[in-house]
């Protein structure tokens, strides 16, 4: 089985413009090619992830990634998926952003000896005089062909600002530059960008000529991917100060029955003739651990080995009944504040379980909140704590307090 075979057979790949070319040349590690990240925030998320396991793929097989950080295009904001304008950042929030991009992504690619490198278009976009670019690269698009593309076309009810219109013919320019600097001769990305990518490649050829090869790929569900890790807490992120690697395992370990095959294939390293043997048995006991493989191998892959080993445990504790608890995330609350009891309530908040009392009572009175597997159904019940307890949220969260 070729690389790319692999990666259709993992459903990874939904369209590509030359693929006789681009398998041949993924297949014999000879692509160099791109994926854009726009540093929106100061972690890498769950979104993020279908790409960074792409790129290491094809590392592993020879092939070159450039990480294009986007430095200059997060200045703008894609409108793709988006039914309002994103918020604009300062030059300083996205420069703080991109390192912390560059130190996650180092868990994924290998950066030694020019095997990857990253880049910012920042470095061309934000010095661009705005005559060359409607001259040079504006000349090369037609608006009546860009108002076609679903990335803009539901937008234009709610209005599309003209910031947000130049966000494809800077997508694309990158693809350009990078052609031009770097080699990168193929690109890949979401399917919510694929008129984003296409622009890329026809400016390229247009610009080039037309035996300038310029190759596009996108991942199938990479813009469902961006969706994937949002939780009512919010975002599930890379970096175990914002997400532990026990919450980050819990995630993976609880998705939902119909995804656990589609994840295992798409973001894990086991072989997919084993995902595929697993499938023929996904009931019962077989789907659950079939859920804690696809959790450990992720944890392991964003926070060692260590990490996932402890999270693998104080799961099995949990669903176990008992046992070792200690690498449950916790809260310590003063003694103080607990006394001879706790409201369940304030208890809920102080654990950031719940953003307000409101919320935690309509748990605890739809018997959603257990502490010590004991259901709270009076929200005036006040938790006695003597040294810790396990406070149980719905069917799947876990969290211990602790008395300071």
């Amino acid at each position: 089985m070729t690389l790319y075979e692999e990666l259709v057979r993992r459903g990874l790949i939904a369209q590509v413009t030359d693929e006789k070319e681009i398998s041949e040349m993924i297949n014999n590690g000879k692509a160099t090619f791109y994926i854009g990240f726009d540093p929106t925030a100061d972690s890498l998320h769950v979104g993020h992830f279908m790409a960074l396991c792409l790129m290491k793929r094809l590392q592993m097989a020879g092939n070159k990634p450039i990480v294009l950080i986007g430095g200059g295009t997060a200045m703008i904001g894609d409108p793709s998926g988006k039914t309002d304008m994103r918020k604009m950042m300062t030059k300083e929030t996205i420069a703080h952003n991109v390192e912390c991009f560059k130190k996650q992504m180092s868990r994924f690619i290998d950066f030694s000896d020019d095997k990857a490198i990253i880049v910012n278009n920042g470095d061309w976009l934000l010095d661009l005089n705005y005559v060359d670019v409607l001259r040079e690269v504006g000349a090369c698009f037609s608006v009546n062909k860009m108002l076609t593309f679903e990335c803009y076309k539901q937008r234009m009810e709610r209005g599309l600002t003209f910031l947000e219109f130049n966000y494809m013919i800077m997508q694309s320019y990158d693809f350009y530059m990078l052609f031009q600097k770097y080699g990168c001769n193929m690109q890949f990305g979401g399917d919510d960008q694929w008129a984003n990518m296409l622009g890329g490649t026809e400016l390229i050829r247009k610009k080039l000529g037309k035996d300038a090869h310029a190759m596009t790929i996108t991942l199938l569900l990479n813009s469902e991917g961006k969706k994937m890790g949002k939780t009512e807490k919010g975002a599930v992120w890379l970096d175990p100060e914002k997400t532990s690697p026990y919450d980050f395992f819990q995630y993976w370990r609880n998705v939902g029955d119909a995804d656990v095959i589609k994840c295992l294939k798409m973001l894990t390293f086991v072989p997919v003739e084993q995902i595929e043997e697993m499938e023929k048995t996904m009931e019962g006991a077989e789907l659950n651990k079939a859920k804690e493989l696809l959790a450990y191998e992720l944890t392991k892959l964003v926070h060692g080995e260590e990490e996932a080993d402890k999270a693998l445990n104080a799961a099995k504790a949990l669903f176990a009944g008992g046992a070792d608890n200690s690498d449950m995330p916790s809260t310590e609350i003063p003694a103080a504040e607990i006394g001879d009891g706790i409201n369940i309530l304030d208890l809920l908040i102080k654990t950031g379980l719940v953003p307000s009392k409101s919320e935690g009572r309509r748990l605890v009175q739809q018997n959603g909140i257990a502490v010590d597997d004991v259901k709270v159904t009076d929200p005036n019940a006040l938790i006695k704590i003597d040294d810790s307890v396990v406070i149980k949220k719905g069917k799947k969260i876990f969290h211990k307090a602790v008395r300071a």
